[in-house]
């Protein structure tokens, strides 16, 4: 069966509307270590909260510092650089002998054109390249917690992911960038990541899913002006929420919180999620307000290439074949 056949509903007792509270009510995490990128604000931040009040320890490798809910643990972070993102890395292997959640929760949408790193255009890098790298320097951290009882890994791609696949022959758009294509890439490229870590991780009890969160009004708009959002009718000229089927924050981050501890996802894995379910294949003429999710971000065989592709361009240590 493809990833694409298995894109079937669960029967998930959650919807659009649930909160991250309603997906951890009553469960209890304690004694397991949780890691989140992009912890200290938007979904990252609802996130660790709802995941620290259900008991468990939560790791929050960060880019810029900022408050963060009582008992978690912020390390710093910068996704675009390589050297950082191994020294977070390490860092987290001297203090837990385990993970059993990695939450890939930070990201950038819509950015100037911009180059970083060893010259990787800086939405790629940032939502893809840098948490492909760390989750290959923290797998021996993920297999430990994966051979005795199981462990996730959650990556936030969109709904964006419908504007463009894999652009192969110029991944880093050096012949003329678009703003929102090399989103839509980046986006593919997370879901791909789910897909390719899946397939290799699972006989280490390591599982791995995708998830568009909705439609919410976080920091991932900073690199639009206000105008831009009212124009698309995401807010108005005060900038309050008014554009229709918006999810709050809470809600936001209420399927990726179910990715990462719903037992109804148990021996699953590679598959995308939204609104707390496993989404359904996007019919040919769907948009992204129809939902779903387009062939081309669950295929094994991109998902292969994309994984060689971002091994290779970010010196990762292989976990699989």
């Amino acid at each position: 069966m493809t990833t694409a056949q298995q894109q079937q509903p669960v029967g998930s007792p959650f919807s659009a509307a649930s909160t991250a509270r309603d997906v951890l009510a009553g469960r209890d995490l304690t004694g397991r270590t949780a890691v989140v990128t992009g912890g200290s604000s938007g979904l990252g931040l609802e996130t660790v909260r709802a995941l620290a009040a259900a008991g468990a320890r939560v790791l929050a490798p960060v880019r810029t510092a900022a408050p963060v809910p009582e008992g978690v643990e912020t390390l710093p972070l910068d996704l675009t650089d390589p050297a950082s993102v191994r020294a977070a890395a390490a860092r987290i292997a001297r203090v837990v002998d385990r993970v059993d959640l990695l939450v890939a929760a930070a990201g950038v949408m819509a950015t100037p054109e911009r180059y970083v790193g060893p010259g990787w255009e800086g939405q790629l890098a940032a939502n893809h390249l840098g948490h492909h790298l760390l989750a290959c320097e923290l797998y021996p951290l993920l297999r430990a917690a994966g051979t005795s009882g199981g462990a996730r890994v959650v990556a936030y791609s969109s709904a964006g992911h419908m504007l463009t696949g894999i652009r192969w022959r110029d991944p880093h758009f050096r012949t003329g960038y678009d703003r929102w294509l090399a989103y839509g890439q980046s986006k593919t490229a997370n879901a791909l990541f789910a897909v390719h870590l899946d397939a290799i991780g699972r006989a280490d009890g390591v599982r791995a899913f995708s998830l568009h969160p909705g439609k919410i009004i976080t920091g991932l708009q900073r690199g639009m002006t206000r105008a831009e959002q009212v124009d698309r009718g995401w807010i108005d000229e005060r900038g309050r929420v008014v554009g229709a089927d918006f999810k709050s924050p809470a809600q936001g981050a209420a399927t990726g919180l179910w990715a990462a501890t719903s037992p109804l996802l148990d021996g699953l894995g590679g598959l995308y999620l939204e609104d707390c379910e496993v989404a359904p294949v996007a019919t040919p003429d769907g948009s992204m307000d129809t939902g779903g999710v387009r062939a081309h971000a669950v295929d094994p065989g991109a998902a292969e290439r994309l994984w060689e592709l971002s091994t290779a361009a970010t010196g990762a240590t292989p976990i699989g074949g």
